[in-house]
């Protein structure tokens, strides 16, 4: 059997100056690489912090106008507490008419008990005076 090929080497011999070349090609697409990643992170960093002022300034609306909403409902809220202790006072106000007119309709119905009872005895007692 044949023994096997040899492996291969480094290939042929160069001069330096050209490796050189190919050193300082190598660098310079290093360098447009670069370039052109910082010029699109600095395009996206520009998009961020534009996205970061919307959303700051929809941030600073959406406050006022929770605050004035807020603002809004609390002055709802005091006026139907207003309203609530008024008609509480109408109501205790209208318990004790109630409970004095209840009063006067017993002490009207106590009587005209008294003047039916009696009335037979009183209408004798007239006829016994004529």
């Amino acid at each position: 059997a044949a023994p096997p090929p040899p492996p291969e080497t480094f290939g042929a011999y160069t001069k330096a100056s050209q490796e050189n070349n190919g050193v300082t090609a190598m660098i310079n697409m290093l360098i447009q690489e670069l370039d052109k990643e910082m010029t699109v992170a600095e395009a996206e960093e520009k998009d961020a912090q534009e996205d970061y002022e919307t959303m700051m300034q929809d941030s600073a609306e959406k406050r006022a106008a929770d605050s004035k909403s807020i603002t809004e409902k609390e002055a709802a809220k005091a006026d139907t507490e207003a309203a609530l202790q008024q008609h509480q006072d109408d109501k205790a106000a209208t318990a004790k008419e109630l409970s004095a007119t209840l009063e006067f309709i017993a002490s009207l119905h106590a009587e005209c008990d008294w003047i039916l009872k009696y009335h037979e005895v009183r209408k004798e007692a007239r006829a016994s005076e004529i």
